[in-house]
């Protein structure tokens, strides 16, 4: 029988747990009220089902996911094609999502009382960058985890303690997208379903795990972990809709409120500390995925190492940039969040693909991937045709 131990799933709960899930929450909640809980229940599912497959296929195949995708393809044009893609999407969207990492653990910073930017932001960057050039993390990923369950833990606490509209609960679970509430929706599904996460999770898992073990143990681990982390971003939800603040999420304080009934006036302290480690963790796991992806498709050989490091430093650069010209920060994250919705179905897509020509994945595990891709594409296809004004 299948034992549960915390592993390769629950690194991607804390990757996911960053300031773009409590941002984006929060101001689903506050603006829409529990009307998007829908939204963050389907992400959860197709989290599991995504990061499942992905492992799934880097377990079987014994390579990255960026290197079993391009492998996967016989002509050596589409090769091409298919690996130049996966940097430059992975790329892009990672330099965005970076920008809202460093700007997350600013706000942070903002909220124990440090207002200088863009100072925070260009520290917060240079530590990253730091860390990643010694390449030795997991000392400081362990204490930085450690913050973030903490402030989860609190979240957990606040949405008891606020008493959500049981009925009103009930009725955010049927789908449903309100007046300006699509950007809402694809971020909250960006910022649980996150495209470079399918990358460290499969390399994780490869590691963990070998292809004549039972996948039971795997699939729990995948489940349980990332169900804790789908949890704590309903709570966020349900805490912001049902502790009755309102007003506009500009910064770390506009987030405290929430929690403000239930702690006082250390709710400042716990969000600030959340944030910031949150924040900073993910900027060291983004620009990580990026070189991860990158080395996997580099030629064998030391320079594998070299790329990895160059790679993941320029992405720390330019997310260190965009965070401290200033720009609002919130509005960052918002856009990072869907950026990812908008990327995850040309990755889902491929990794779908994958699946159902690997019979060793298992039939009902592809097909439910598959659903997954057709509803993510679906919406992401609706929020381009709106802005281009298309869709009503």
């Amino acid at each position: 029988m299948a034992r549960y131990r915390p592993g390769p799933g629950m690194l991607v709960a804390a990757a996911f747990i960053g300031p773009g899930t409590v941002t984006a929450c929060s101001v689903a909640g506050v603006g829409f009220g529990m009307t998007l809980l829908w939204a963050l229940v389907f992400a959860g599912i197709a989290t599991i089902i995504l990061q499942y497959t992905a492992a799934r296929i880097a377990v079987l195949r014994g390579q990255g996911l960026a290197e079993a995708m391009v492998g996967s393809i016989a002509a050596r044009p589409a090769k091409i094609a298919l690996a130049v893609l996966i940097v430059i999407a992975l790329a892009l969207g990672n330099a965005a999502y970076e920008s809202g990492n460093i700007g997350g653990a600013a706000l942070g910073l903002s909220a124990l009382g440090w207002d200088a930017a863009p100072r925070p932001a260009l520290l917060i960057g240079l530590v990253a960058a730091s860390l990643l050039a010694l390449g030795n993390v997991r000392w400081l990923m362990r204490l930085l985890l450690g913050l973030v369950m903490l402030m989860s833990v609190a979240f957990l606490i606040a949405c008891i303690a606020v008493r959500p509209d049981l009925g009103e609960l009930a009725r955010g679970l049927i789908p449903s997208i309100p007046d300006q509430g699509l950007f809402t929706a694809i971020a909250l599904i960006g910022t649980t379903i996150v495209p470079y996460n399918l990358f460290l999770h499969a390399a994780a898992a490869r590691e963990r795990w070998s292809p004549q073990e039972n996948p039971a143990e795997m699939r729990l681990e995948t489940i349980v972990s990332i169900g804790i982390g789908a949890l704590v971003s309903i709570a966020i939800l349900v805490t912001a809709a049902a502790s009755g603040v309102g007003g506009d999420i500009s910064n770390a304080a506009d987030i405290a409120r929430q929690v403000e009934p239930v702690y006082g006036p250390l709710a400042r302290y716990a969000i600030g500390l959340g944030l910031f480690g949150a924040g900073l963790t993910s900027a060291v796991t983004a620009p990580m995925a990026t070189g991860y992806i990158l080395s996997e498709l580099w030629p064998g050989g030391d320079p594998r190492r070299i790329v990895f490091r160059i790679t993941a430093t320029l992405i720390v650069l330019i997310g260190t940039v965009v965070a401290a010209t200033g720009t609002d920060l919130v509005g960052i994250i918002l856009v990072a969040q869907v950026a990812n919705g908008l990327l995850l179905p040309l990755v889902a897509g491929v990794l779908v693909w994958m699946a159902h020509r690997s019979p060793d994945t298992g039939r009902a595990l592809a097909w439910s991937a598959a659903l997954v891709w057709l509803i993510c594409l679906l919406l992401g296809t609706r929020l381009v045709l709106r802005a281009l004004g298309v869709w009503p």
